[in-house]
């Protein structure tokens, strides 16, 4: 059995998350019980992408799991769960993933990465005003900043669009300043 020409009839040929019909990849679901075609998915660069990286997950792309929910694919059910658990905090996810049922071994299979978990024991970032700060987020510099190694002051005011996150140190933050790519203290910017 191939298992690229069995997802692809599966699919039709497009992203079985997404609907995109280009550069489209076997993914296998992590945790899955199994590794057969019921454990795959295909499924666009953009959603690899957006899956294996957290700091490149654009909310808006991710409304296509209003369609592709209701798949009878158990996998495309798990991922399309996790998805929307990594973006309930956007508000519209939690709408669909209250609709989003999954029988017990598919739900045990989903929270198998630790997805649906309470986020109350992972790192958060706040700000200087104790807002949280996502990836994308632009924050304000609120104190001039010497940027070591860099050899100039990144001033009170800058601001600084598109933050990641360092997902293993709640202080911190990264971003570009003066073109520069930087290691920020939360501690010093503020939610714009």
């Amino acid at each position: 059995m191939n298992l690229e020409r069995e997802l692809n009839k599966r699919s039709g040929s497009v992203c079985e998350l997404s609907g995109d019909t280009e550069n489209l990849k076997v993914y296998e679901v992590p945790k899955s019980p199994g590794s057969d075609l019921d454990s795959h998915i295909l499924i666009s660069q953009v959603c690899l992408e957006q899956i294996e990286n957290l700091g490149k997950i654009d909310a808006n792309h991710w409304r296509c799991l209003n369609d592709s929910m209701w798949s009878e694919v158990p996998a495309v059910q798990v991922m399309a769960w996790r998805m929307l658990n990594r973006l309930k905090s956007e508000g519209w996810p939690q709408d669909l993933l209250d609709m989003l049922y999954l029988d017990e071994d598919m739900l045990t299979w989903a929270n198998a990465t630790g997805e649906g978990d309470d986020q109350e024991d992972t790192i958060k970032h706040l700000d200087a005003n104790g807002v949280t700060l996502q990836a994308g987020d632009s924050v304000v510099l609120i104190k001039d900043l010497d940027v070591k190694g860099a050899n100039f002051t990144a001033k009170r005011g800058t601001a600084v669009r598109n933050i990641s996150l360092v997902h293993d140190n709640a202080e911190h933050i990264e971003g570009r300043v003066n073109g520069q790519h930087i290691v920020i203290l939360t501690k010093y910017v503020k939610k714009s």
